[in-house]
């Protein structure tokens, strides 16, 4: 029973189906770019097992074709078991078998990274310090307890809780949240704003501005802007309902928010808190956190063009680094081309905001960063010793003395004398 599992796994054909369907898979992922946007091909072609088919009206998923993440599985298989079923070792492999283990390698950096790198940003003025960085595509609901003036307490729901509703027990909170309605991208109504289905709270700014449903965007230059009505209570005891959004708590969407409403006395931009048994509590949805343990502070932001032209010629950011607990203090300057490494983590000169007092730092945390310059240094090595290998035993055969004439010359007169037999 081994035998044949591992007799197929590392066939010929195995090999060829892999590269045809992944050929088949690119093609795809490619058109349907153009409707679903980037984001969600990669996560729903690329970063799975399969490919789903949603039947209209119903919450089906039934698979229609294999993912990137069982595509590649397979070819990793297939590496492995065409080793065991056709590699036998020998010095003059010795090439080959370096090269293979770089292609394992690098397959093996492909899934760790798939699965375990986290990209947010920093968005940071000139003098502020942060030591969090935000997620832009994914958002988390937050209850801060903020009686404390020195330490706040945040308990956070990721999203993906929200779009399933009912209720919620965190851990760390004394009440329940009741998600009473919930929108995956939304737009901002005032209660005038004509007839449509709105969302609309007892508490908080979601007293006067409201929120309707929209459409769920999936392009590359814009982002869904999701809502949420929220019911906290404590055990029959309703506290309050509030709406929340990441209209509310994401800076761009916030200051365009206040310059509409504002004059109509919301104030969109202050935080949503309640009290309850004497403690003091803050909620919010926001971009997802990722909590550092050190600090970074903007100290300046450079935004350098060609003389007599708008083009940028340098993007550069002066922070200053602290980490008390491994004795780290001093400045970076992050450029375009230069970015800061630190921690598992790589800070990116990304972009900007107008005025030249913001930046905004892209940060990758990758596990398996160096995995492919491993892997690609292994795999030119084991070419090179390949090559080597061959040349050598070229060179040898050439330098070896040419045979006597009479050697030569014998195994013709003996097929002359069979024949004359």
């Amino acid at each position: 029973m081994i035998t044949r599992f591992v007799h197929f796994f590392g066939s010929l054909r195995l090999t060829l189906v892999c590269l045809g369907l992944a050929l088949v898979l690119v093609f795809a992922g490619t058109l349907a770019q153009v409707h679903l946007g980037l984001y969600v091909v990669q996560s729903e072609f690329f970063r799975s097992f399969f490919i789903y088919w949603k039947p209209a009206g119903t919450h089906w998923q039934i698979p229609i074709f294999p993912g990137g993440w069982l595509i590649g599985t397979a070819l990793l298989m297939n590496l492995l078991a065409a080793h065991i079923v056709r590699f036998h070792f020998s010095r003059r492999k010795l090439g080959l078998l370096i090269v293979h283990a770089g292609l394992l390698l690098l397959l093996g950096g492909f899934f760790i990274s798939e699965i375990l790198q986290v990209e947010s940003q920093m968005r940071l003025e000139i003098g502020e310090t942060k030591s969090y960085a935000e997620d832009s595509r994914r958002n988390e609901l937050v209850v801060i307890d903020v009686t404390d003036p020195d330490r706040d307490n945040v308990v956070a729901v990721p999203e993906s809780r929200l779009e399933q509703g009912g209720e919620i027990r965190p851990e760390g909170l004394p009440f329940s949240l009741r998600v009473k309605r919930y929108l995956p991208n939304s737009q901002p109504a005032g209660p005038m704003s004509g007839a449509g289905e709105k969302i609309k709270a007892a508490n908080g700014v979601g007293q006067r501005m409201l929120f309707s449903p929209a459409p769920v965007v999936s392009r590359m230059d814009d982002e869904n802007k999701p809502a949420a009505w929220i019911e906290i209570a404590a055990g029959q005891e309703v506290i309050g309902n509030w709406t929340v959004s990441t209209w509310l708590t994401k800076r761009p969407w916030c200051i365009a928010l206040t310059e509409q409403f504002g004059a109509l006395g919301i104030a969109v931009n202050a935080p949503q808190s309640f009290t309850w048994r004497g403690r003091n509590y803050v909620i919010a949805l926001r971009p997802t956190r990722y909590y550092k343990p050190y600090t970074i502070t903007l100290l300046e932001f450079k935004h350098d063009v060609y003389a007599g032209t708008d083009v940028p010629s340098n993007f550069s950011s002066k922070v200053h680094l602290r980490d008390p607990a491994r004795g780290e203090d001093r400045d970076v300057v992050i450029r375009m081309n230069s970015p800061l490494r630190y921690g598992g983590e790589t800070y990116y000169q990304a972009s900007f905001e107008p005025g030249d007092r913001v930046s905004i730092l892209q940060v990758v945390h990758n596990p398996a960063a160096m995995v492919p310059y491993v892997s690609c240094s292994l795999i030119i090595v084991g070419l090179m010793a390949q090559f080597f290998t061959h040349l050598l035993a070229f060179v040898r055969r050439r330098a070896r003395p040419p045979a006597p004439a009479s050697a030569r010359l014998r195994p013709l007169v003996h097929a002359e004398l069979m024949n004359d037999a």
